[in-house]
Protein backbone atom coordinates (compact mmCIF):
# COMPACT_ATOMS: atom_id res chain seq x y z
CA UNK A 1 0.00 0.00 0.00
CA UNK A 2 1.52 3.83 -0.73
CA UNK A 3 2.22 5.92 1.83
CA UNK A 4 -0.40 8.31 0.01
CA UNK A 5 -3.58 5.69 0.26
CA UNK A 6 -2.07 4.75 3.73
CA UNK A 7 -2.67 8.49 4.83
CA UNK A 8 -6.06 8.60 3.30
CA UNK A 9 -7.63 5.97 4.79
CA UNK A 10 -6.35 7.29 7.86
CA UNK A 11 -8.29 10.67 7.04
CA UNK A 12 -11.43 9.24 6.37
CA UNK A 13 -11.91 6.31 8.89
CA UNK A 14 -12.67 9.07 10.99
CA UNK A 15 -9.07 18.72 17.18
CA UNK A 16 -4.43 23.20 33.13
CA UNK A 17 -2.10 22.93 35.16
CA UNK A 18 -4.10 23.48 38.70
CA UNK A 19 -7.57 21.87 37.21
CA UNK A 20 -5.47 19.16 35.54
CA UNK A 21 -2.10 17.93 37.72
CA UNK A 22 -1.24 15.68 34.48
CA UNK A 23 -1.04 18.61 31.98
CA UNK A 24 2.23 20.55 31.87
CA UNK A 25 2.76 23.45 29.35
CA UNK A 26 6.49 23.74 28.26
CA UNK A 27 7.40 26.94 26.09
CA UNK A 28 6.89 27.95 23.11
CA UNK A 29 9.14 26.61 20.14
CA UNK A 30 9.97 28.47 17.12
CA UNK A 31 8.91 27.19 13.80
CA UNK A 32 10.81 24.49 11.70
CA UNK A 33 13.59 26.33 9.52
CA UNK A 34 13.80 24.10 6.19
CA UNK A 35 16.15 25.25 3.84
CA UNK A 36 14.73 22.10 1.56
CA UNK A 37 13.08 23.67 -2.14
CA UNK A 38 9.77 24.66 -0.30
CA UNK A 39 11.54 27.11 2.20
CA UNK A 40 11.28 29.95 0.49
CA UNK A 41 7.52 29.87 -0.31
CA UNK A 42 6.74 28.26 3.58
CA UNK A 43 8.71 31.46 4.82
CA UNK A 44 6.21 33.52 2.42
CA UNK A 45 2.97 31.60 3.91
CA UNK A 46 4.71 32.14 7.78
CA UNK A 47 4.52 36.25 7.30
CA UNK A 48 1.78 35.99 5.61
CA UNK A 49 -0.35 34.32 8.51
CA UNK A 50 1.49 35.95 11.45
CA UNK A 51 -0.67 37.64 14.13
CA UNK A 52 0.14 40.80 14.36
CA UNK A 53 -3.11 41.91 16.67
CA UNK A 54 -2.20 43.58 20.10
CA UNK A 55 -4.28 40.68 21.45
CA UNK A 56 -3.20 38.38 19.54
CA UNK A 57 -2.06 34.79 20.30
CA UNK A 58 0.46 32.65 17.89
CA UNK A 59 2.13 29.82 20.22
CA UNK A 60 3.38 26.67 18.68
CA UNK A 61 4.53 24.42 22.08
CA UNK A 62 4.43 21.38 23.64
CA UNK A 63 2.26 20.01 26.79
CA UNK A 64 2.18 17.59 28.78
CA UNK A 65 -0.87 15.16 28.27
CA UNK A 66 -1.42 11.43 29.36
CA UNK A 67 1.88 11.10 30.80
CA UNK A 68 3.78 11.97 27.33
CA UNK A 69 4.78 15.49 25.49
CA UNK A 70 2.10 16.29 22.76
CA UNK A 71 2.45 19.36 20.36
CA UNK A 72 -0.13 21.74 20.02
CA UNK A 73 -0.91 25.42 17.81
CA UNK A 74 -3.03 28.20 19.53
CA UNK A 75 -3.66 30.98 16.94
CA UNK A 76 -6.57 33.94 16.56
CA UNK A 77 -6.56 37.67 16.60
CA UNK A 78 -8.00 38.49 19.81
CA UNK A 79 -7.32 35.84 23.04
CA UNK A 80 -11.01 36.91 24.36
CA UNK A 81 -12.50 35.46 21.37
CA UNK A 82 -14.00 31.88 22.09
CA UNK A 83 -11.55 28.64 22.02
CA UNK A 84 -11.92 26.33 19.28
CA UNK A 85 -10.51 22.59 19.58
CA UNK A 86 -9.82 20.88 16.04
CA UNK A 87 -9.57 17.21 16.42
CA UNK A 88 -8.28 15.72 13.68
CA UNK A 89 -8.59 12.37 12.15
CA UNK A 90 -6.88 9.33 11.19
CA UNK A 91 -5.63 8.47 14.19
CA UNK A 92 -2.82 10.14 12.96
CA UNK A 93 -3.65 12.10 9.95
CA UNK A 94 -2.90 16.01 11.83
CA UNK A 95 -4.95 18.64 10.16
CA UNK A 96 -1.63 21.04 11.57
CA UNK A 97 0.50 20.84 8.45
CA UNK A 98 -2.43 21.82 6.24
CA UNK A 99 -4.29 24.25 8.34
CA UNK A 100 -2.67 27.32 6.71
CA UNK A 101 -4.56 26.20 3.65
CA UNK A 102 -7.99 26.96 5.58
CA UNK A 103 -7.90 28.35 9.18
CA UNK A 104 -6.65 31.99 8.81
CA UNK A 105 -9.98 33.78 8.25
CA UNK A 106 -11.13 31.23 11.38
CA UNK A 107 -8.91 33.21 13.59
CA UNK A 108 -10.62 36.70 13.24
CA UNK A 109 -13.60 35.11 15.24
CA UNK A 110 -12.45 32.04 17.45
CA UNK A 111 -8.96 31.21 18.51
CA UNK A 112 -8.17 28.01 17.17
CA UNK A 113 -5.95 25.31 18.51
CA UNK A 114 -4.60 22.16 16.26
CA UNK A 115 -3.48 19.46 17.96
CA UNK A 116 -1.36 16.55 16.62
CA UNK A 117 -2.46 14.12 19.27
CA UNK A 118 -0.81 10.85 20.32
CA UNK A 119 1.60 9.10 17.57
CA UNK A 120 0.93 12.00 15.08
CA UNK A 121 3.51 14.20 13.19
CA UNK A 122 5.01 15.94 15.77
CA UNK A 123 3.79 14.29 18.71
CA UNK A 124 5.29 10.92 17.44
CA UNK A 125 8.53 12.13 16.96
CA UNK A 126 8.28 13.50 20.48
CA UNK A 127 7.95 10.45 22.06
CA UNK A 128 9.05 6.43 21.96
CA UNK A 129 6.93 4.84 19.72
CA UNK A 130 7.29 1.61 21.47
CA UNK A 131 6.42 3.09 24.78
CA UNK A 132 3.55 4.78 23.28
CA UNK A 133 2.03 1.76 21.59
CA UNK A 134 0.70 0.17 24.38
CA UNK A 135 -1.37 3.42 25.27
CA UNK A 136 -2.93 3.61 21.68
CA UNK A 137 -6.51 3.09 22.71
CA UNK A 138 -9.70 4.99 22.29
CA UNK A 139 -10.23 6.00 25.76
CA UNK A 140 -6.83 7.34 26.29
CA UNK A 141 -7.43 9.19 23.71
CA UNK A 142 -10.23 10.76 25.10
CA UNK A 143 -8.77 11.08 28.30
CA UNK A 144 -5.77 13.18 26.33
CA UNK A 145 -8.34 15.61 24.91
CA UNK A 146 -10.25 16.27 28.63
CA UNK A 147 -6.67 17.53 29.63
CA UNK A 148 -6.27 19.81 26.98
CA UNK A 149 -9.40 21.41 27.62
CA UNK A 150 -8.99 21.81 31.08
CA UNK A 151 -5.16 23.16 30.46
CA UNK A 152 -6.95 25.37 27.63
CA UNK A 153 -9.58 26.57 30.28
CA UNK A 154 -6.62 27.43 33.16
CA UNK A 155 -4.44 28.94 30.94
CA UNK A 156 -6.58 31.32 28.42
CA UNK A 157 -9.34 31.70 31.50
CA UNK A 158 -12.22 30.61 29.81
CA UNK A 159 -15.48 28.60 31.39
CA UNK A 160 -15.69 26.60 27.88
CA UNK A 161 -14.67 26.12 24.79
CA UNK A 162 -15.90 24.49 21.38
CA UNK A 163 -14.64 20.97 20.12
CA UNK A 164 -14.56 20.29 16.40
CA UNK A 165 -14.12 16.66 15.57
CA UNK A 166 -13.43 15.32 12.29
CA UNK A 167 -13.69 12.07 10.55
CA UNK A 168 -11.59 10.50 13.70
CA UNK A 169 -11.63 13.08 15.44
CA UNK A 170 -15.68 12.86 15.82
CA UNK A 171 -15.19 9.68 18.29
CA UNK A 172 -12.94 11.51 20.56
CA UNK A 173 -15.43 14.63 20.58
CA UNK A 174 -18.49 12.65 20.53
CA UNK A 175 -16.81 10.87 23.74
CA UNK A 176 -15.73 13.77 24.80
CA UNK A 177 -19.52 15.81 24.50
CA UNK A 178 -20.66 12.95 26.48
CA UNK A 179 -18.35 13.19 29.94
CA UNK A 180 -17.92 16.86 29.91
CA UNK A 181 -20.69 18.85 28.42
CA UNK A 182 -20.31 21.32 30.84
CA UNK A 183 -16.99 22.68 29.82
CA UNK A 184 -17.99 22.51 26.30
CA UNK A 185 -19.74 25.58 24.42
CA UNK A 186 -21.04 23.35 21.75
CA UNK A 187 -19.66 20.27 19.55
CA UNK A 188 -19.10 20.44 15.60
CA UNK A 189 -19.16 17.22 14.02
CA UNK A 190 -16.97 17.24 10.64
CA UNK A 191 -17.25 14.03 8.90
CA UNK A 192 -19.19 12.67 11.77
CA UNK A 193 -19.02 8.79 12.64
CA UNK A 194 -22.29 7.32 13.98
CA UNK A 195 -21.34 3.83 13.84
CA UNK A 196 -18.13 2.43 12.33
CA UNK A 197 -19.76 -0.42 10.02
CA UNK A 198 -23.05 1.46 9.33
CA UNK A 199 -20.78 4.25 7.83
CA UNK A 200 -18.34 1.70 5.85
CA UNK A 201 -21.61 -0.21 4.67
CA UNK A 202 -23.14 2.54 3.22
CA UNK A 203 -19.92 3.99 1.46
CA UNK A 204 -19.19 0.50 0.05
CA UNK A 205 -22.77 -0.21 -1.79
CA UNK A 206 -22.49 3.43 -2.69
CA UNK A 207 -19.14 2.41 -4.22
CA UNK A 208 -20.21 -0.60 -5.50
CA UNK A 209 -23.28 0.48 -7.23
CA UNK A 210 -21.39 3.80 -9.00
CA UNK A 211 -18.55 0.86 -10.39
CA UNK A 212 -21.46 -1.70 -11.67
CA UNK A 213 -23.20 1.22 -13.45
CA UNK A 214 -20.16 3.02 -15.47
CA UNK A 215 -18.88 -0.97 -16.23
CA UNK A 216 -15.82 -0.62 -14.39
CA UNK A 217 -14.67 -4.43 -14.41
CA UNK A 218 -11.61 -3.90 -12.50
CA UNK A 219 -13.83 -1.55 -9.61
CA UNK A 220 -16.26 -4.11 -9.15
CA UNK A 221 -14.18 -7.31 -9.36
CA UNK A 222 -11.75 -5.85 -6.85
CA UNK A 223 -15.02 -4.49 -4.48
CA UNK A 224 -16.99 -7.61 -4.90
CA UNK A 225 -13.57 -9.64 -3.26
CA UNK A 226 -13.97 -8.00 -0.09
CA UNK A 227 -17.72 -9.42 0.46
CA UNK A 228 -19.02 -9.26 2.96
CA UNK A 229 -17.69 -5.60 3.40
CA UNK A 230 -17.19 -4.79 6.12
CA UNK A 231 -17.56 -8.16 7.63
CA UNK A 232 -16.86 -7.13 11.67
CA UNK A 233 -13.26 -6.10 10.50
CA UNK A 234 -11.83 -4.39 8.17
CA UNK A 235 -7.99 -4.43 9.29
CA UNK A 236 -5.33 -6.62 6.88
CA UNK A 237 -5.90 -4.25 4.37
CA UNK A 238 -9.47 -4.34 3.30
CA UNK A 239 -10.34 -0.59 4.24
CA UNK A 240 -7.57 0.26 2.34
CA UNK A 241 -9.29 -1.58 -1.08
CA UNK A 242 -12.59 -0.11 -0.34
CA UNK A 243 -11.24 3.47 -0.05
CA UNK A 244 -9.35 3.22 -3.48
CA UNK A 245 -12.62 3.13 -5.12
CA UNK A 246 -14.26 5.22 -2.76
CA UNK A 247 -11.74 8.00 -4.15
CA UNK A 248 -11.87 7.48 -7.91
CA UNK A 249 -15.67 7.82 -7.23
CA UNK A 250 -15.90 11.25 -5.62
CA UNK A 251 -16.58 10.02 -1.72
CA UNK A 252 -13.61 11.85 -0.21
CA UNK A 253 -13.13 14.66 -2.23
CA UNK A 254 -16.19 15.73 -3.75
CA UNK A 255 -16.03 16.06 -8.17
CA UNK A 256 -12.39 14.92 -7.52
CA UNK A 257 -10.96 11.42 -8.38
CA UNK A 258 -8.13 12.02 -5.47
CA UNK A 259 -7.79 14.20 -2.69
CA UNK A 260 -3.66 14.79 -3.20
CA UNK A 261 -4.29 18.44 -3.14
CA UNK A 262 -5.11 18.09 0.57
CA UNK A 263 -1.68 15.84 1.18
CA UNK A 264 0.53 18.87 -1.25
CA UNK A 265 -0.29 21.52 0.99
CA UNK A 266 1.02 20.20 3.94
CA UNK A 267 5.00 20.49 2.39
CA UNK A 268 4.20 23.93 2.61
CA UNK A 269 3.27 24.23 6.01
CA UNK A 270 5.63 27.13 7.73
CA UNK A 271 4.61 24.74 11.11
CA UNK A 272 6.14 21.77 9.59
CA UNK A 273 9.23 20.48 9.04
CA UNK A 274 10.28 17.64 6.47
CA UNK A 275 10.87 15.36 9.14
CA UNK A 276 7.68 15.93 10.87
CA UNK A 277 5.86 14.91 7.54
CA UNK A 278 7.40 11.64 7.14
CA UNK A 279 6.27 10.64 10.97
CA UNK A 280 2.60 11.35 9.42
CA UNK A 281 3.25 8.27 8.02
CA UNK A 282 5.32 6.59 10.74
CA UNK A 283 2.28 7.07 13.15
CA UNK A 284 -0.51 5.97 10.69
CA UNK A 285 1.39 2.57 10.62
CA UNK A 286 1.76 2.60 14.42
CA UNK A 287 -1.92 3.21 15.10
CA UNK A 288 -4.51 2.54 12.29
CA UNK A 289 -4.47 -1.08 13.27
CA UNK A 290 -4.78 -0.62 16.58
CA UNK A 291 -7.53 1.89 16.54
CA UNK A 292 -9.69 0.12 13.83
CA UNK A 293 -9.27 -3.11 16.63
CA UNK A 294 -11.46 -1.60 18.82
CA UNK A 295 -14.31 -0.17 16.67
CA UNK A 296 -16.74 -2.54 17.68
CA UNK A 297 -16.74 -0.51 21.03
CA UNK A 298 -17.94 3.06 18.87
CA UNK A 299 -22.17 3.22 18.62
CA UNK A 300 -23.67 6.54 19.15
CA UNK A 301 -26.87 5.65 18.08
CA UNK A 302 -27.75 4.91 21.39
CA UNK A 303 -26.84 8.45 22.65
CA UNK A 304 -30.43 9.79 23.17
CA UNK A 305 -29.92 12.89 25.18
CA UNK A 306 -26.39 15.52 25.16
CA UNK A 307 -26.33 18.66 27.71
CA UNK A 308 -24.32 20.66 25.68
CA UNK A 309 -25.49 21.99 21.97
CA UNK A 310 -24.72 20.27 18.98
CA UNK A 311 -23.64 21.17 15.17
CA UNK A 312 -23.61 18.73 12.32
CA UNK A 313 -21.44 19.93 9.23
CA UNK A 314 -22.17 17.15 6.52
CA UNK A 315 -20.80 16.73 3.18
CA UNK A 316 -23.27 15.68 0.38
CA UNK A 317 -21.52 13.50 -1.59
CA UNK A 318 -19.32 11.95 1.63
CA UNK A 319 -18.91 8.26 1.40
CA UNK A 320 -16.08 8.06 3.84
CA UNK A 321 -18.23 8.95 6.92
CA UNK A 322 -21.71 9.31 5.14
CA UNK A 323 -23.59 12.14 5.85
CA UNK A 324 -27.07 10.31 6.00
CA UNK A 325 -26.54 8.03 9.40
CA UNK A 326 -25.68 11.30 10.60
CA UNK A 327 -29.22 13.16 9.68
CA UNK A 328 -30.17 10.44 11.06
CA UNK A 329 -29.15 10.90 14.50
CA UNK A 330 -29.20 14.32 14.64
CA UNK A 331 -33.06 14.10 13.97
CA UNK A 332 -33.35 12.07 17.12
CA UNK A 333 -31.12 13.30 19.73
CA UNK A 334 -32.27 15.66 22.80
CA UNK A 335 -30.01 18.55 22.54
CA UNK A 336 -30.18 22.36 23.86
CA UNK A 337 -29.56 22.82 20.58
CA UNK A 338 -29.04 21.26 17.38
CA UNK A 339 -28.03 22.24 13.56
CA UNK A 340 -27.48 20.57 10.60
CA UNK A 341 -25.65 21.95 8.19
CA UNK A 342 -25.74 20.66 4.65
CA UNK A 343 -22.57 21.56 2.32
CA UNK A 344 -23.38 20.53 -1.04
CA UNK A 345 -20.85 20.20 -3.13
CA UNK A 346 -18.22 18.77 0.05
CA UNK A 347 -17.80 15.17 0.39
CA UNK A 348 -15.27 14.69 3.57
CA UNK A 349 -13.08 17.55 3.62
CA UNK A 350 -15.68 20.45 3.98
CA UNK A 351 -13.42 22.92 5.01
CA UNK A 352 -10.66 22.35 2.05
CA UNK A 353 -13.70 22.15 -0.13
CA UNK A 354 -15.70 24.82 0.87
CA UNK A 355 -14.04 26.97 2.58
CA UNK A 356 -16.40 30.03 2.40
CA UNK A 357 -19.40 28.24 3.70
CA UNK A 358 -17.44 26.48 6.22
CA UNK A 359 -16.36 30.18 7.79
CA UNK A 360 -20.20 31.15 7.32
CA UNK A 361 -21.25 28.49 8.96
CA UNK A 362 -18.72 28.62 11.81
CA UNK A 363 -19.85 32.68 12.61
CA UNK A 364 -23.60 32.01 12.22
CA UNK A 365 -24.24 28.94 13.62
CA UNK A 366 -21.54 27.92 15.76
CA UNK A 367 -20.27 31.38 17.28
CA UNK A 368 -23.26 32.53 18.79
CA UNK A 369 -24.00 29.63 20.74
CA UNK A 370 -20.77 31.36 23.23
CA UNK A 371 -22.65 34.47 23.75
CA UNK A 372 -25.77 32.49 25.38
CA UNK A 373 -24.26 30.36 27.27
CA UNK A 374 -27.18 30.28 29.97
CA UNK A 375 -30.03 29.66 26.56
CA UNK A 376 -32.97 27.34 27.75
CA UNK A 377 -33.15 24.02 28.01
CA UNK A 378 -36.23 22.83 26.48
CA UNK A 379 -36.61 20.99 23.02
CA UNK A 380 -33.98 21.33 20.25
CA UNK A 381 -34.00 24.20 17.92
CA UNK A 382 -33.74 21.43 15.27
CA UNK A 383 -33.23 23.62 12.71
CA UNK A 384 -31.56 22.31 9.28
CA UNK A 385 -29.79 24.40 6.69
CA UNK A 386 -27.37 24.69 3.86
CA UNK A 387 -24.16 26.48 4.84
CA UNK A 388 -24.14 30.32 3.11
CA UNK A 389 -27.95 30.06 2.51
CA UNK A 390 -28.87 30.92 5.77
CA UNK A 391 -32.73 30.80 6.48
CA UNK A 392 -32.99 28.25 3.55
CA UNK A 393 -34.02 24.57 4.48
CA UNK A 394 -32.32 21.32 3.02
CA UNK A 395 -34.48 18.84 2.06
Amino acid sequence: MSRLLHALVLASCFAALVAAPGARAAGPAAPPQDEGPNAEAKRIIGDLQRIVTPNGVQELRRVRLGGIDQWISVRGTDRDNPILLYLHGGPAAPVMPAAWAFQRPWEDYFTVVQWDQRAAGKTYLENDPEAVAPTIRIQRYVDDAIELIAHLRETYGKEKVFVLGHSWGTIVGMRTLVEKPEWLHAYIGVGQIIQPDLGETVGYEHVLARARAEGNEEAVTELEALAPYPGGDVRGGRIDRQRKWLLHYGGHSAYRDNSDYFFASQRLSPDYSEADRRAIGQGSRLTLDRILGQWNVIDFREVRKVEAPVVMFMGRHDYATPSQPVAEWLERVEAPARHAVWFEHSAHLTPLEEPGRTLVALVNEVLPLAKDENRGRGAPSGRDRRAGKIGETAP
